[in-house]
């Protein structure tokens, strides 16, 4: 069964790691953690003084999670030729690539997460849409 691509996003201490390993527990999602990825494979791109961290090198670390994220999808080198001969600026199909890579759009994902017990209204809404895409996308 093809399972989807969730990427889950915030400033740090929101919760993203608890909800991502809690969400890979209760389903037969993989639970990837980019930091984790980007430190084991050195994906950095130098180091930043001012915020005393190293700089991830964001291609990269998408060119390592691209295998994991493939199978099923659109091959981007076809999406990337078809979104240009729709006349798509640079910018535009940039972010395509890049929803498609990640699988959702920002403003339609934002789930609160201010409170311990919206973890738990969190992983049902994400359930939920893990059902309707793997109902979509039955071969």
């Amino acid at each position: 069964m093809k399972l989807p691509n969730i990427l889950l996003t915030g400033t740090p201490g929101v919760g993203k790691t608890t909800l991502g390993k809690e969400l890979a527990s209760r389903s037969r999602l993989k639970y990837i953690n980019v930091g984790d990825l980007a430190l084991e494979g050195e994906l950095y791109d130098g180091y930043d003084e001012e915020y005393d961290c190293p700089v991830l090198d964001e291609d990269r670390v998408v060119d390592e999670l691209e295998n994991q994220m493939r199978e099923g999808e659109t091959d981007n080198s076809i999406l990337y030729k078809r979104l240009e001969t729709r006349g798509h600026n640079e910018k535009k199909l940039k972010d395509n690539i890049q929803c498609e890579i990640f699988h959702v759009l920002y403003e339609e994902a934002r789930l609160p997460s201010n409170k311990p017990e919206e973890l738990e209204e969190n992983i049902s809404q994400i359930s939920r849409w893990i059902g309707q895409w793997v109902k979509d996308h039955k071969s």
